[in-house]
C-alpha cells in the first residue's frame, strides 16, 4: 500500500486570494511538487460579506499548476474550517493511506515535502507515531536534535496515516468526562499553557475548532508526533485575517535552510524538548496577559 508513493497533498482554502497565491508558490517551490498530487478543499460562501474573495480564490486555483495532478472540490454550502477539514482528511487518507495537510496560511520551505514523506515512509509501521508536524516554535532549539518526539500534534502543516487518524474523534462531553486534573495539567504542558480551554470553548460554543480534538486523541492513545528542530512552515495567517489567529509574530522563526535526514530510532518523548517548550508557552502566556491588560486599558480610555 506505501511502497514509497508520495502522499497527496490537502489543501483546505476559504477567503484570502493572497495567502493561497503565497501558500501555493512557496509549495510549488519544493521539488517534490511536480510529482505530487494536490487536493484542493475550496469552502462555500458563510454570507454575502465573503462571496467576492471566495469567487476571487475559485478562480485562481483553478489556474494553478506545477504538480502531478490537481482536483479542486468545491463546497457548495459553508462547512467551516473545522467540519470542512475534519471530513477531507478523513476522505482522502482512507483513500490513500497517508496524507500531508495544509491550509491556505503556509508558507513553505523548499524541503516540506521531502521531509513530510521521508518521515511518512520511516514511520509507517510505528504505530505509536501518529504524524508529523513541519511547524517548529521559536524555542530556544540549541540542545534540540534535528527531529524529535513530543504528543502534541502541530497542526501547521502536518502529516498522518490512515491506521492513526482512524482514532480520530470530536466528542467534547466524553473528554471533560474522562480528563483529570493531572491529565489536564500535562495536556497544557505543566499549566504553562492553556491548551484544555479550547476543549471548554467548544462545549460552550464560542469556537468551532478540530485541532484540539486530534491532540487530545493522540494523548488519550499515548501517541506521538514528530517535531523539526528548525520550521519547516510559516503561518503567515496571524495578521488577523485568520479564523482563530491572533494578530501576532509571536510565532515567526528562520525557516530551515538545510535539511538532514535524520529521525530518531527511539520512539519517546524529547524530555529536553519538552522543557523548552513550557518555557516559550510560559513567556507567550505572560505577553498575552500583558497584552490583554494593556488593551483592557485602552479600550476604557476610548
Amino acid at each position: 500500500m506505501y511502497s514509497n508513493q508520495l502522499a497527496p497533498i490537502v489543501f483546505f482554502v476559504y477567503n484570502r486570494p493572497t495567502h493561497t497565491y503565497k501558500t501555493i508558490e512557496a509549495l510549488k517551490n519544493n521539488k517534490l511538487a511536480d510529482q505530487s498530487d494536490l487536493i484542493i478543499y475550496s469552502d462555500h460562501a458563510k454570507n454575502i460579506e465573503a462571496v467576492k474573495e471566495v469567487e476571487q480564490v475559485r478562480n485562481y486555483i483553478y489556474s494553478i499548476s506545477g504538480f502531478k495532478s490537481i482536483t479542486v472540490i468545491e463546497r457548495d454550502r459553508n462547512w467551516g474550517l473545522a467540519n470542512s477539514i475534519i471530513d477531507g482528511v478523513t476522505t482522502v487518507v482512507n483513500q490513500y493511506g497517508r496524507i500531508i495537510v495544509l491550509e491556505d496560511d503556509m508558507e513553505t520551505s523548499p524541503y516540506f515535502l521531502s521531509y513530510m514523506n521521508d518521515a511518512l515512509e520511516y514511520y509507517k509501521d510505528e504505530l505509536k507515531v501518529f504524524g508529523i508536524t513541519g511547524f517548529a516554535y521559536p524555542v530556544n532549539n540549541e540542545n534540540l536534535p534535528i527531529t524529535y518526539f513530543m504528543k502534541d500534534e502541530g497542526c501547521w502543516g502536518w502529516a498522518t496515516w490512515s491506521r492513526a487518524w482512524q482514532y480520530f474523534e470530536k466528542d467534547t462531553d466524553y473528554l471533560m468526562q474522562i480528563f483529570t486534573r493531572q491529565m489536564i495539567k500535562d495536556f497544557n504542558f505543566d499549566n504553562t499553557i492553556d491548551f484544555w480551554n479550547q476543549i471548554i470553548l467548544n462545549s460552550k460554543g464560542e469556537i468551532n475548532t478540530w485541532a484540539i480534538y486530534w491532540y487530545a486523541t493522540i494523548f488519550l492513545k499515548d501517541g506521538l508526533f514528530l517535531h523539526p528542530k528548525d520550521t519547516f512552515v510559516k503561518n503567515i495567517g496571524h495578521d488577523g485575517s485568520g479564523v482563530h489567529c491572533d494578530n501576532t509574530n509571536e510565532f515567526n522563526s528562520s525557516m530551515v535552510e538545510v535539511y538532514e535526514k535524520i529521525f530518531p530510532m527511539e520512539i519517546e518523548v524529547c524530555n529536553i524538548a519538552r522543557e523548552e517548550h513550557k518555557i516559550f508557552f510560559s513567556k507567550s502566556s505572560i505577553i498575552k496577559r500583558i497584552m490583554r491588560r494593556i488593551h483592557s486599558f485602552l479600550r476604557v480610555m476610548k
